[in-house]
């Protein structure tokens, strides 16, 4: 695959999770490469992501995603909108305590997903093709994230029925979007927001957490 070297990218993964300051196995670095490899795969056939260069990859797709963990709690953690798996892969990997569901709409996208999960044998992590606002779970999450999904008013909407009553709307954003935080759905409020420090990313990335208001 063009430009793909692979012990540079595992270097720039590795230097990456340290400016995190998250601790990665040597395994779990592995398996993202691995994903990352079949994404690049994949992107030769199938129009999966834009992002095509592989270093741009590992920041964008890998170290963006991996940004989040600690803000994300034990249990179940779902993801809506997911695409390629993302961040739903990239946690599942460096997560395996966590129950990961994904939900997307595109088949071949879920398609990609399957045959991520099937070859870095990822127990913990399920997959769903239907839309969103259509999605019926058997239980209801505690925690739902989406990157670059939909507006804050969209997300919460489509997914306040599979959420639990105290459950944590974890949206991930580039710039800081006033307009869609003035516009959230009557009931809900925002909880937390954080900067996030993606390294090799100089653009502006935010976490907002969403939760219901209490009365």
């Amino acid at each position: 695959m063009k430009g793909w070297d692979q012990d540079a990218l595992r270097q720039q993964l590795a230097q990456g999770m340290m400016d995190l300051q998250q601790e990665a196995s040597d395994q779990q670095l592995d398996q993202l490469i691995s994903y990352l490899a079949l994404l690049s795969k994949w992107n030769q056939a199938y129009n999966l992501t834009a992002v095509r260069d592989p270093q741009e990859m590992v920041v964008r797709h890998l170290l963006d995603s991996l940004s989040l963990l600690p803000y994300i709690a034990a249990g179940e953690l779902l993801d809506v909108g997911s695409g390629a798996g993302l961040p739903s892969i990239p946690i599942a990997i460096m997560r395996p305590d966590l129950q990961v569901r994904s939900v997307d709409s595109n088949g071949k996208k879920v398609r990609f997903q399957v045959q991520v999960k099937a070859a870095l044998q990822l127990d913990h992590f399920d997959v769903t093709q239907v839309r969103v606002e259509e999605h019926q779970p058997l239980a209801k999450s505690p925690q739902i994230v989406s990157r670059a999904f939909a507006s804050l008013q969209d997300f919460i909407q489509w997914t306040e029925e599979l959420a639990t009553e105290d459950a944590r709307w974890l949206a991930m954003k580039g710039q800081w979007p006033e307009e869609e935080l003035a516009a959230l759905p009557a009931g809900f409020a925002l909880a937390e927001s954080h900067s996030l420090q993606v390294p090799g990313e100089s653009a502006q990335r935010h976490l907002l957490i969403i939760q219901r208001q209490t009365t």
